[in-house]
């Protein structure tokens, strides 16, 4: 009869005890379904007596996690640990060097150390699986390994974070502002009490740059993704989107272009009625466009303990099954280095809201500037609301297609501009890659 695939949890938060719960509860199927009965070794967390609602009875415990990856009797360490640095760094490597395979939802690790783990895991002939680091319950990892295979992949546009989106879908729905539904979004447990990772698009980058190396066959590089966060989106930006047809969502854009690959995590309007545009709340959802099957998204839960757990589950199934492969498709030394093309050449249509003096003269005044910066207007709209009570009035732009360096220079111009109050805001349309 065959061995049982003696598996070791590091951790023992939302997820890990998560992984407890659904071998408990599907232990006897995934048994039948992989050939191979799967059991838990050891676990290991900071309280042993914390009371998890799960049963550890007959586990053993340690108390240090590094001694999951020197255990004779343990096949697949599962870190749960979290953080690019640290214990989860130093266990993922000994248990890679130990021979063992490793499961992991830590994309921070991947997304700085990935090619590393790469080269140490093909090394020593083991699995570095990570389905539930990129978009929890979403097998976007699996799709991108297996399923798209025959593909050559031309672009990747992500909802990626939860947090992000269900702040922006809440202003959407009840018109409040930023700061308001971020709270709203503490209390409920959707955002950290410092949101900063999630709010930021750190946590986002991440991801897009696991899945950057997937598509394209680069090595993991976190350094190269263009970064903006949705701190400065307000409530009158989602009802100016409404009003064009546009929805406002947090992006993880990677692209395949004749003078490299470009990487972006940025709040950007998106064409009402597209598919990225209806994920609302805490879902995720990864559009991928292959040269072979086209547009294809995927969409779901990205983060919870049962669709994270759940995507560990599928990857430790793997390896019972006996699949082990190259963790991001391509053999470690053959991932090529990114190369980033300029970002101010990348051309795109943009919403640039300004906070203009409301006295005769002004408009004339900033639209003469936007000439001078070769920034060609599409539409304009003005409301007469003083939002403030500073006498400045929200003014939009949308331009028409323009490059990346010459709205950075306007947008630079224009805040310091006797008629705009502090500094514009800019967001890119992304319009016809989503249709």
């Amino acid at each position: 009869m065959t061995k049982p695939l003696r598996i070791g949890i590091a951790g023992l938060g939302t997820v890990g005890a998560g992984v407890v719960k659904i071998l408990a509860a599907r232990g006897e199927y995934l048994a039948a379904a992989t050939g191979r009965r799967i059991e838990i070794a050891a676990v290991s967390a900071r309280d042993s007596n914390k009371d998890r609602g799960i049963d550890l009875a007959g586990i053993r415990f340690e108390r240090d996690p590094l001694a999951l990856a020197a255990a004779d009797d343990i096949d697949v360490v599962a870190e749960m640990i979290g953080g690019s640095e640290g214990v989860a760094r130093d266990l993922v490597e000994a248990a890679l060097k130990a021979g063992k395979h490793v499961v992991t939802a830590n994309k921070a690790l991947l997304a700085h150390h990935g090619a590393g783990l790469a080269r140490l895991a093909e090394a020593k002939g083991v699995a570095l699986n990570y389905e539930a680091a990129v978009a929890g319950g979403i097998p976007i990892v699996k799709t991108m390994r297996e399923a798209l295979a025959a593909n050559e992949i031309r672009s990747i546009h992500g909802i990626l974070n939860g947090t992000c989106n269900y702040i922006l879908t809440e202003m959407e729905t009840t018109g409040r502002d930023f700061a308001d539904v971020l709270k709203d979004a503490q209390e409920l447990g959707y955002a950290e009490a410092d949101p900063s990772f999630d709010v930021g698009g750190i946590d986002a980058a991440h991801k897009l740059a696991i899945l950057t190396s997937l598509a394209f066959g680069t090595e993991v590089d976190f350094g190269a993704v263009q970064i903006e966060g949705i701190e400065k989106i307000s409530a009158t930006d989602i009802s100016f989107a409404r009003e064009f047809g546009y929805k406002i969502r947090l992006l993880a854009i990677a692209e395949k272009l004749d003078s490299g690959i470009v990487q972006r995590v940025h709040p950007a309007l998106v064409p009402e009625g597209t598919p990225l545009a209806a994920v609302s709340g805490v879902y995720n959802a990864v559009a991928v466009d292959g040269d072979r099957v086209g547009h294809m998204v995927l969409e779901g839960r990205g983060a919870g303990e049962g669709p994270t757990a759940s995507a560990v589950i599928s990857d430790i199934a793997d390896i019972a099954r006996g699949l082990v492969l190259a963790p991001f498709i391509v053999p470690a030394d053959r991932l090529k280095k990114l190369v980033q093309p300029p970002v101010d050449t990348h051309k795109k249509a943009f919403y640039l809201r300004v906070r203009a003096m409301d006295r005769a003269g002004s408009m004339a005044a900033i639209t003469q500037a936007l000439a001078q910066a070769s920034v060609s207007i599409e539409r304009i709209v003005q409301r007469g609301d003083r939002q403030d009570g500073s006498g400045r009035l929200p003014v939009v732009f949308v331009t028409h297609e323009t490059d990346e360096g010459t709205m950075a220079r306007a947008r630079a111009h224009l805040a310091e501009h006797e008629d705009v109050a502090g500094t514009p805001l800019v967001l890119r349309i992304e319009d016809g890659e989503l249709r």
